[in-house]
């Protein structure tokens, strides 16, 4: 099997035939941290990976398992003032809209921290699928700071008491804890997670990719919309689909499937 990959200094974007991608942070320190060269670098793989029409997933991970991402760079924001801290915040935030906006579903491949900066980085993602060790916390009002940018998602996430305890107390919550709040999707003994993530992106690759990509777009667009309005606004991309031929592709082989295991 075939892999085009697209490698920088900070990031490995990585093609499989399936439309499997992955991008792996790189040369991050052990923790996977953000800093502006990172940043920098996973926006000009995603970049890359958007071109590329074939991608019908991706996986989000770091080449350290201790962690996803345990933060932004500490000391680099200890220098900060304000002009320099609104440059690297705003940064920050074109990055996870860059994921939140991936035309393809994003997956969050979680192996241990998942902090701060990290965790919008997650929030941005599609789903989230984390070790059962993993830690999970917004600690920035612990450092001086607000947590921001897609922390913002975390209300319509895991509700309004349960964001304002992360946000304000800066506390850690546990896999288990972040899995029956919702900020999680699954989570999984450390030794299942690659075979989780990859059975996931599978059931993606084998699926229409005009269809996930229309789903997606529906999803972005229906978080701005009054319900109502949402609705009207699906009735014309259900037609559109049929302009795709995924629906007579998968609705005729559902049939024949069904015909076949009446014979």
């Amino acid at each position: 099997m075939s892999t085009r990959s697209h490698v920088l200094p900070h990031a490995r974007a990585e093609i499989e035939e399936s439309g499997i991608a992955t991008l792996t942070m790189l040369d991050a320190g052990a923790l996977n941290i953000l800093s502006t060269p990172v940043i920098d670098g996973l926006r000009d793989a995603l970049a890359w990976l958007r071109a590329d029409e074939s991608v019908r997933v991706l996986v989000l991970r770091g080449a350290s398992d201790r962690a996803f991402v345990a933060g932004a760079d500490i000391a680099e924001m200890a220098a900060l003032d304000e002009p320099t801290a609104q440059r690297f915040i705003s940064n920050l935030r074109d990055l996870c809209n860059d994921v939140r906006h991936f035309p393809a579903p994003v997956i969050a491949r979680i192996p241990g921290w998942c902090l701060g900066g990290g965790l919008e980085f997650a929030l941005a993602c599609d789903l989230r699928i984390c070790a059962d060790h993993a830690q999970f916390g917004m600690p920035e009002v612990k450092v001086g700071i607000p947590s921001v940018i897609h922390a913002a998602l975390m209300p319509r996430l895991i509700g309004a008491a349960n964001s304002a305890w992360m946000l304000l107390t800066g506390d850690l919550i546990d896999a288990r804890r972040a899995q029956d709040w919702g900020l999680v999707n699954a989570a999984v003994p450390q030794a299942e997670l690659d075979n989780a993530v990859r059975k996931l992106a599978e059931g993606f690759a084998a699926l229409g990719p005009a269809v996930l990509r229309q789903q997606k777009k529906l999803l972005r667009r229906w978080e701005t919309m009054p319900v109502d309005e949402a609705i009207e606004d699906s009735v014309g991309e259900f037609a559109v689909a049929f302009n795709t031929g995924e629906p007579q592709k998968f609705m005729n082989e559902f049939l024949e499937n069904k015909r076949r295991a009446k014979a």
